[in-house]
């Protein structure tokens, strides 16, 4: 895809610097502003739990969705693999989305592993539409986004030009179907890692649209400086997964499992929750963890304490 300096300029508008474009606010930023007046000052952001955190404890989605209004979070990420296995099991999405919304909570994105960035067109096709049909169902439960992932090896050798030419392929697709997709960045990935090669799939993409799904954990493992975060506009931004990490002389040493709750590690998340509020986000921070120490406590006494540990550490980032 041939990008011109102009456009890519003109792109990047949308994505760095919430301050200085303050009247260029679409309408997802407006979205954000209208949910952000109910709440507190020192709590600006929604709280939403990915489903994975409590993936040890072998429960359905109903009973997630029930322990997830229990503890306090406001909206919930569940796996595709999750709906799948509850509708093979009987459901109905239509039942599964009104259990969500009697809980209080909304689906403000879904987690799918696909394989859209393949420069091979069939195979890319064959992903595209699986995406599509992911979407349906999120749609189908009152889900607004859906994560777009590197998916594969193939995605390694993928250009980033032909990244962003591939996400706003998905993005076309997401508009008709009304779902969103976040481009999510893995920490190690070498397309798809670092922030800076997300922001400039995002900008070349050329949509006001494309968004960014970041994660703590893989942006320590990216290498990316968290000072970055600073850098781009958090009103684009709609979900950000939330952890924590141990101390590591190696960043390498350390997995997806040993990802701990957010305040009990060393991430700098004084300054993320800072510099997410001064750049403009509103969204959701959604706790991912996979965590098999956690896995052994009840789903209840898991949750507890994780609600009230994210909630004590932006309230002492932001006092």
């Amino acid at each position: 895809m041939d990008v011109s300096r102009r456009e890519v300029l003109a792109g990047t508008a949308s994505m760095l610097g919430a301050a200085v474009w303050p009247r260029a606010m679409s309408n997802g930023q407006a979205a954000q502003s209208n949910t952000a007046r109910s709440r507190p000052a020192n709590e600006p952001f929604g709280y939403c739990l990915n489903t994975s955190t409590v993936r040890g404890n072998n429960l359905d989605l109903p009973a997630v969705i029930t322990a997830a209004s229990k503890a306090g979070f406001h909206a919930i990420e569940p796996w595709i693999a999750e709906i799948d296995r509850y509708t093979s099991a009987g459901g109905s999405l239509k039942d599964l989305g009104k259990r969500i919304a009697d809980a209080g909570l909304t689906v403000e994105n879904a987690i799918a592993f696909n394989s859209f960035l393949d420069d091979d067109d069939t195979r890319r096709a064959a992903s595209m539409e699986k995406m599509k049909i992911d979407m349906d169902k999120v749609a189908q439960i009152g889900g607004k986004r859906i994560a777009a992932t590197p998916g594969n090896n193939r995605a390694a050798a993928v250009s980033l030009d032909n990244a962003a030419r591939y996400y706003r392929e998905a993005l076309e697709m997401g508009e008709k179907a009304g779902v969103l997709p976040l481009l999510e960045l893995w920490g190690t990935h070498p397309v798809l890692g670092p922030l800076s090669h997300g922001i400039y799939v995002t900008v070349a993409a050329g949509r006001a649209d494309a968004s960014l799904l970041l994660d703590v954990f893989h942006l320590y493992k990216s290498g990316t400086p968290f000072t970055s975060l600073r850098q781009i506009n958090g009103a684009s931004l709609h979900v950000m997964h939330l952890n924590d990490y141990p101390q590591a002389a190696d960043s390498s040493t350390l997995n997806d499992g040993n990802r701990i709750y957010p305040g009990d590690g060393v991430a700098p998340l004084r300054q993320i929750f800072r510099d997410m509020r001064d750049n403009g986000f509103r969204g959701y921070f959604s706790l991912e963890l996979f965590n098999k120490e956690y896995w052994a406590k009840s789903a209840d006494e898991n949750l507890k304490t994780a609600i009230e540990k994210i909630r004590s550490a932006v309230r002492a980032a932001l006092a």
